[in-house]
């Protein structure tokens, strides 16, 4: 850390999905579907002074050998219809919603968003991503899906030609030729009141950190430690002189979870309990499926790795993008079981646990604000195990001490989501 002043940490609040992250057993876990659920979530990240609630998106549930997926037990209600609803009972929340730019239209996408900015008085947020899944293409008519080099081509377009829809109001015609889009028309609504919607985008390749460094106004990120953070963030900040824009100007949000105890080892001891329950026997099958493209229906969780080699491109798994080179993850799971000597299920909670806090509410509240004023991150998007009661300790415990530091707002100094963040409302192109 440096002499300067004090820097202001960002929080938000993602609904935890269909994933590997929600604690179904847990009697407190509550319905992903009611209302009730969302509203309970969404005015506890209010009552923290949080920037942001955060809504992922699945556009088909995965399936395993043609059967749904441990864990994709049910699916959700579309993203920007819960956030409309739920700009009706909150005042300064953010509202972010997922949405692909794959399998949707920039026209269509500008309007709903411009909807949702002036529904809710300029707290709209569209987290962008992309797909090259012929899986979930088979929902749309376009049908198939995008070559993976492609996704973020079509991406820049579209949050271009959004931009253009958001700026061409009074009757401004928005003319655009394009490699993807062929586009002459108007947006049927007054320029939105944050001149455009919060990009948000999430992605840890080059070229995704390339967009995010031209497009995005925050990037949710997934770094484990405060050295990786702090690579990245540089990195990314590096980025954005190319584009004519300034360090401030996009803000770093890993997702991270949190494990509250009265101790130290209460909250050590937690966590295992909720990683076991996250990764049960078999969602571990299931995962090292992805991996090996073989039926590993008789593999022992709590045994060894597969001694055989994977088989790539098998398609046994279905509705969720490779994770790399099947034969070099292999390689790389079986050096880091043999360094630790895990077990199957152990070895998945090892690759599949994302950054967490864990410790009482004061060593959090340290862990947290290190990491921003160590320039590792600008703050953090959490993403609770229980629905939808996952974020009261971290509310209640943790926040009031970044409060005493003079790290995070006390009230909300402005009512939009670019008041919240820091950022200027963008000229008209």
């Amino acid at each position: 850390m440096t002499d300067r002043p004090l820097k202001q940490i960002h929080l938000a609040a993602h609904f935890p999905g269909v994933n590997n992250t929600t604690v179904w057993t847990d009697p407190a876990s509550a319905s992903q579907i009611d209302f009730s659920s969302f509203r309970r979530l969404a005015e506890t990240a209010e009552r923290g002074r949080f920037d942001f609630f955060f809504l992922a998106e699945g556009l088909r549930l995965r399936e395993v050998k043609g059967r749904i997926h441990d864990l994709d037990v049910v699916g959700r209600p579309e993203s920007i219809t819960v956030l409309g609803a739920l700009a009706a009972v909150t005042t300064h929340l953010g509202l972010a919603a997922t949405v692909n730019a794959t399998f949707n239209e920039p026209y269509e996408l500008a309007r709903r968003f411009a909807s949702l900015d002036h529904l809710s008085g300029g707290r709209a947020a569209w987290n962008v991503v992309t797909s090259s899944d012929a899986f979930t293409g088979e929902n749309f008519r376009r049908g198939g899906y995008l070559d993976r080099a492609d996704r973020y081509t079509r991406a820049a377009e579209f949050v271009q030609l959004a931009r253009e829809f958001w700026d061409a109001t009074d009757g401004g015609t928005v003319r655009h030729q394009g490699p993807q889009f062929d586009v002459e028309g108007t947006l049927s609504l007054p320029r939105p009141p944050q001149g455009h919607p919060v990009v948000i985008q999430a992605g840890d390749s080059d070229e995704g950190r390339e967009f995010a460094a031209a497009t995005a106004d925050v990037i949710f990120s997934r770094h484990h430690t405060l050295t990786a953070g702090q690579a990245f963030h540089a990195d990314v900040k590096r980025r954005l002189a190319a584009y004519g824009r300034k360090p401030d100007e996009l803000k770093i949000m890993p997702g991270v979870t949190y494990v509250l105890g009265d101790t130290q080892a209460d909250a050590v001891e937690r966590a295992a309990e909720i990683r076991r329950a996250q990764v049960s026997p078999a969602t571990t099958i299931g995962y090292l499926e992805q991996v090996w493209g073989i039926d590993l229906s008789d593999h022992d969780p709590d045994g060894p790795l597969p001694t055989v080699d994977p088989l790539p491109d098998s398609g046994i798994v279905k509705g969720r993008t490779t994770l790399g080179d099947p034969l070099e993850i292999a390689a790389k799971w079986r050096a880091v079981a043999a360094e630790k000597k895990l077990t199957s299920r152990e070895l998945v909670i090892e690759v599949t646990g994302r950054q967490s806090f864990i410790g009482t509410p004061e060593a959090i509240a340290e862990q947290v604000n290190t990491y921003v004023q160590s320039d590792a991150a600008d703050g953090f998007i959490l993403v609770p195990h229980l629905t939808p009661g996952g974020l009261d300790g971290f509310v209640d415990r943790v926040v009031p001490l970044l409060q005493e530091r003079g790290v995070f707002r006390t009230e909300y100094s402005g009512t939009t989501l670019r008041d919240h963040l820091g950022l200027p409302v963008p000229n008209r192109r």
